[in-house]
């Protein structure tokens, strides 16, 4: 073979290996093309907390894509977002988040989704709240107070919020079938009945002197409110995990626990316990720390990884905390 024909070979070769080449980028980009044409047609709803997360896709199905922007085993009132994750929200067709400060680093975003037009529902604040007040308010029965918003210890709560995430969907989530989206939120909304009389039956063990909550920070208000328990203290003060207690607040709070015979602790199972143990070294190792999920779920398999479960295992966590059985 001559060097000629060497060449015009490879040269027709090259060709040959380009064609393949432009043809393989062809299909690739049609691909990318067809995916992307498909995701944009679906219709996304945007939820900040995971626990709100849950409810919603129940709630949602298979009628629309739910992205919910809190990772599990994070802490509402710290986590923040990525740039891709505002963007997100400023894209929905409807944003469920909690409200009554609760996503202190993300509430921002919301408005900012809200002012460019997307659809925005406040669960906590359609949610009945209940007041938080600190000894700085007057105590529970003086001050102004603030909204406390973990309305979520409160399976009847989340019931009538269920309703309304429905209707809210079905008015700004274009292409959901309503009758889908209700019959949903009916089965969810029996499910949430049958827990808070399981809920019930299972406090009921629980005798009226013993009925006494102390909390890593106040969080369980709903659920005292509901259930017939009193909330005597918290390790931090406040409705916030982003508080912090001075050493006289310490010190009235074991005061308090020392008058009532109170020996259990609740710890929320995704915040640090440094303060709940701080408290059992004032009180001479006399305090047990009791790890709940209250604000968080889990993970999937880890025990609390949807609300129904959560709210099981924090019953079963807390009847044993205060009874020993």
């Amino acid at each position: 073979m001559s060097r000629t024909e060497a060449k015009q070979r490879a040269r027709v070769g090259i060709a040959r290996l380009r064609s393949l080449l432009l043809g393989l980028l062809a299909l690739v980009v049609a691909a990318t093309a067809t995916a992307c044409t498909s995701g944009d047609d679906r219709p996304d709803i945007v939820v900040t907390t995971n626990i709100l997360g849950d409810v919603t896709r129940e709630i949602v199905g298979d009628e629309a894509d739910v992205t919910v922007l809190m990772k599990p085993n994070a802490d509402p009132h710290s986590f923040g977002l990525s740039a891709v994750q505002a963007a997100e929200l400023e894209q929905a067709d409807l944003v469920v988040y909690n409200g009554l400060g609760l996503e202190e680093n993300v509430l921002r975003h919301v408005d900012a989704a809200r002012e460019s037009g997307v659809a925005t529902l406040a669960a906590g604040e359609a949610a009945d709240p209940l007041t938080f007040r600190t000894a700085d308010d007057g105590g529970p029965e003086g001050g102004t107070g603030e909204p406390d918003p973990h309305f979520w210890t409160d399976p009847e709560r989340v019931r009538k919020v269920t309703a309304l995430i429905a209707d809210q969907v079905i008015e700004h989530v274009h292409g959901v079938d309503a009758d889908t989206i209700r019959g949903n939120a009916d089965r969810y909304a029996k499910e949430l009945t049958e827990l808070t009389a399981w809920m019930e039956k299972s406090f009921d063990r629980i005798p009226a002197d013993k009925r006494a909550l102390v909390t890593n920070h106040h969080v369980f208000g709903y659920l005292a409110d509901r259930f017939g328990f009193q909330v005597i203290g918290a390790v931090i003060p406040s409705g916030t995990t982003l508080a912090s207690p001075s050493s006289s607040d310490l010190r009235s709070l074991t005061e308090v626990m020392e008058r009532a015979d109170v020996r259990t602790v609740f710890a929320d199972s995704s915040q640090p316990k440094r303060l709940a143990e701080v408290l059992r070294t004032e009180m001479r190792g006399q305090v047990r720390v009791v790890e709940l999920h209250s604000e968080s779920l889990t993970a999937k398999g880890e025990g609390a990884d949807t609300y129904l479960r959560m709210m099981r295992a924090n019953t079963t966590a807390m009847v044993h905390g205060l009874t020993g059985a």
